[in-house]
């Protein structure tokens, strides 16, 4: 079974280089400067255990495709469309979406018709051509999987099986998505630090964005796995270990506004709840901000970390008519 890594970053490249480590058939599929290192170089994979570059081959375009193929799509949300539409094609084949987010489940089954979600607990960075950081340890990260919109196949068990040999916690479940709606609440300051770095006072924004979230999934009857249950099955087998000389300054939105990359995945994380806040009568003033702002961020091309916290909690006093959730 080959694994092609559409969206060769963070996530794909810390997922398909330990799959490649492990023995297993890996094609990257990157674009511009890190595609032509990968290509040239290999994957060089920095992990708190070890400095590797290898010899994962690469593409920057589809490929013949065979039966045997599973599609990893590990890019971000915004680019998940644009990203289908490159590989039409392979309908046939089965397509994991390895995101953040709960939209891109149901983009991909629009267009294939065996689709799984994984949920991403993964820590790393991805800043510089051909270079992947994974900080999680002893285990990268833990990354349930399961069929969309639910159910446990024999893919599903295999896909575990084979990234559980391969340094992740990694385990088949019915109920994917009640994981991707928890991993979801737990993104939804992913704006603040990419806006404001970890400057003092974001916590109580934090909380409010929380409690938004939580509030709309009760409304619309939609279930998540509690952070007690995220925690006790991910026990201490994946922990934030310091790599020397390469420091995680921020998670994958930080790093969206660090690349300069024009676009963040703010309308897919907190744009998720103003959404279903929307639909169900839930005021969501602090995730409104956060989606609106970051986008503001992204398109100037603004520098993460450049936002007082104090601002933003004035924005968010202002489109709340609350008491600052920052004070």
């Amino acid at each position: 079974m080959r694994y092609i890594i559409i969206g060769a970053g963070a996530i794909g490249g810390t997922i398909g280089g330990r799959l490649f480590q492990s023995g297993h058939d890996v094609l990257l599929v990157a674009r511009g400067a890190h595609y032509e290192t990968l290509r040239d170089k290999g994957l060089r994979l920095i992990t708190p255990d070890g400095d590797t570059t290898m010899p994962i081959p690469a593409t920057d375009r589809p490929v013949r495709l065979g039966d045997d193929d599973v599609l990893v799509l590990a890019t971000k949300t915004q680019d998940t469309a644009a990203a289908l539409d490159t590989w039409a094609g392979a309908e046939h084949l089965p397509l994991v979406c390895a995101q953040n987010a709960v939209e891109n489940e149901r983009v991909a089954l629009r267009r294939f018709g065996r689709v799984y979600g994984m949920c991403l607990w993964l820590p790393a960075l991805h800043l510089e051509p051909g270079t992947v950081a994974s900080y999680g340890a002893p285990l990268s990260g833990m990354l349930p999987v399961g069929r969309y919109p639910q159910g446990v196949d024999e893919l599903s068990e295999r896909l575990a099986a084979d990234l559980a040999k391969s340094s992740f916690s990694s385990f088949a479940v019915p109920d994917i998505m009640r994981w991707k709606y928890a991993k979801l609440l737990g993104n939804l300051g992913n704006a603040v630090e990419a806006m404001c770095g970890h400057a003092d006072g974001w916590q109580p924004i934090i909380q409010q964005v929380y409690a938004e979230g939580t509030a709309v999934l009760e409304a619309a009857g939609i279930p998540y796995a509690s952070r007690e249950e995220e925690q006790a099955k991910r026990g201490d087998s994946v922990e934030m270990a310091a790599i020397d000389g390469v420091p995680r300054p921020g998670g994958s939105s930080w790093q969206s506004l660090a690349k300069g990359s024009g676009s963040i995945e703010a309308d897919y994380l907190n744009g998720e709840i103003v959404l279903l806040g929307r639909l169900h009568g839930v005021p969501t003033p602090a995730n409104l901000v956060l989606q609106r702002e970051a986008n503001r961020f992204a398109r100037e091309r603004r520098a993460p970390g450049s936002l007082d916290v104090g601002t933003l909690a004035e924005l968010i006093t202002a489109e709340s008519g609350s008491p600052s959730p920052a004070r």
